[in-house]
């Protein structure tokens, strides 16, 4: 932290890509990547406004994962203000309860300026109660019939209709683990397959189809130069 090797405020200006990773054992120095992640928003904020009239010429998109693990200083202000200016934010929990103990009254307002809403399984009590009441009603037909036996005999039917939950929280807690429910701003709440991610044109790349692709962090961030016995240099006294 000596010196400014992150370039923050260039990620809008060419596509590039910077990985924050922090220990999901220690917490000691989140506030340094939260520290750094709010820093970013706000340079790419200043940036766009004051060098591209508003938007970034590259899209910036944050991929947050593990979320309740930092707690980012002024995120129910920054979420509400990036997206006029191309940044975009994903917001991954394994349940709402954790945005609520990170950020409290707060947390309302930045699941409030999210778009999508994608869920992929969990039980947690709050996220299927709201995803819920989210998914609204279905109408159905209810049939009664009675029979009555007494000094006369008697029938009745009848039909009604009434609301029930599209699907109630003991249905969503039990969904088929290849599935997910999706909801986009606008647009009614559907189940969808789970995207299959050795499909993709560019599974061959990963770790998991061949070892082979392992990325080593520390070799390419390595700067120390190792001569090899034929090397020839030059040795300069300063």
């Amino acid at each position: 932290m000596s010196f400014d090797e992150l370039e923050l405020d260039k990620l809008g200006d060419r596509k590039s890509a910077l990985f924050i990773i922090t220990s999901d054992k220690d917490s000691t120095f989140d506030f340094v990547s939260a520290l750094c992640i709010s820093q970013m928003m706000n340079a790419l904020c200043t940036k766009a406004d004051d060098k591209y009239g508003g938007r970034l010429p590259i899209h910036a998109m944050c991929l947050f994962d593990e979320f309740a693990n930092i707690r980012i200083s002024d995120m129910q202000r920054l979420i509400a203000v990036i997206r006029s200016r191309e940044i975009s934010a994903s917001i991954i929990l394994q349940s709402k309860s954790q945005l609520k103990a990170n950020y409290k009254e707060h947390a309302q307002t930045i699941e409030g300026n999210c778009d999508s809403l994608l869920f992929l399984s969990g039980k947690g009590k709050d996220t299927l109660k709201d995803l819920a009441e989210l998914l609204g009603k279905e109408t159905i037909d209810l049939y009664n019939t009675s029979d009555t036996r007494g000094g006369s005999r008697s029938y009745s039917t009848s039909f009604t209709k009434m609301g029930k939950d599209l699907m109630s929280k003991d249905e969503i807690a039990v969904m088929d683990g290849g599935k997910c429910i999706l909801q986009l701003r606008g647009v009614r709440p559907f189940l969808s397959d789970k995207y299959d991610i050795k499909k993709h044109p560019n599974y061959k790349e990963t770790y998991d189809f061949d070892k082979k692709n392992i990325f080593d962090v520390k070799k390419y961030l390595a700067t120390e130069l190792k001569m090899k016995d034929k090397d020839e240099f030059d040795i300069f006294y300063v």
